[in-house]
């Protein structure tokens, strides 16, 4: 048993009648941001934990899960994927794995709030040593006023890295930013994004396939990971190509890749793209 003096932090999930906490050893920062409140605690076994308006975003024992979820699959799905556009994603987690990749020639991160991307760098300097890469580029703007003025065909790859569909991400699972994306994608262009859990949130997930069909792409896939940081401990990445078919990933690429993983391999790759029977009709 821990001591009853030991500190917690609980996020409360009310759809799933859940609740997930950790053990606090020090709140090491507060910010009230003018889009939102960033948190930032060091745990006794977690590492340490980001939270943004309550909500967990990332701990460092088990982020490797969704940043190499979120990207390796869309890049291994393009055939040459030289430019990479990465929407969120403050904590710059992504854009490190992105920056694996010797085939990127460029990597664009639209971060709506420089406050996430800065502590970050403080309190999680693992996700940033890719900041200074010569090919990775922070802007600090709004990510929807971005795609609207992006040009046709210019991105390979488009990764929506974004906070629960709430307050400023809200406008990030809509129809109209998806049909921006379609249209700022080359003709093999993959777009993927974070979609919630695919226990809790399978509506969700559904309206975020139904705007991709809508934006005329072709085969769409949920892939499933752990993640025990999130509500339900089981998330997803919603993976959609322009042309061709997701099952053609470049699998001896992934096997002799020229970087590390702790998650991401071929096989499992293969292995999220199986469809769970009560995930079948969404």
């Amino acid at each position: 048993m821990l001591p009853e003096d030991r500190k917690w932090f609980t996020e409360v999930c009310k759809e799933a009648g859940s609740a997930q906490s950790w053990v606090i050893e020090e709140h090491l920062a507060h910010e009230v941001t003018e889009f939102q409140t960033i948190d930032i605690y060091r745990t006794a076994k977690w590492g340490n934990l980001m939270v943004i308006d309550g909500f967990v975003m990332l701990t460092g024992r088990d982020n490797f899960l969704y940043h190499e979820m979120l990207s390796h699959p869309a890049l291994y799905s393009h055939p040459a994927p030289k430019n990479v556009l990465i929407i969120g994603g403050g904590d710059c987690g992504t854009l490190r794995e992105v920056l694996r990749h010797p085939e990127v020639h460029s990597a664009t991160q639209v971060e709506i709030d420089e406050r996430v991307t800065r502590l970050a760098e403080i309190h999680f300097p693992e996700l940033c040593d890719s900041n200074e890469d010569p090919r990775a580029h922070l802007l600090f703007e709004d990510g929807l006023e971005y795609m609207r003025n992006i040009d046709p065909g210019s991105i390979d790859v488009i990764i929506i890295d974004s906070t629960d569909p709430v307050g400023p991400a809200e406008g990030l699972f809509g129809p109209k930013f998806v049909a921006d994306c379609f249209r700022a994608l080359g003709p093999d262009g993959i777009m993927t994004q974070q979609s919630e859990s695919p226990l809790l949130h399978p509506h969700l997930i559904a309206g975020i396939r139904q705007n991709m069909e809508k934006a005329g792409f072709g085969d769409i896939r949920t892939l499933g990971f752990p993640q025990p940081c999130y509500p339900s401990g089981w998330w997803s990445a919603t993976m959609a190509a322009k042309s061709g078919s997701l099952d053609d990933f470049r699998q001896e690429d992934i096997r002799h890749r020229p970087f590390p993983t702790h998650y991401y391999n071929a096989q499992v790759h293969q292995a999220a793209l199986a469809v769970p029977v009560f995930m079948q009709a969404l």
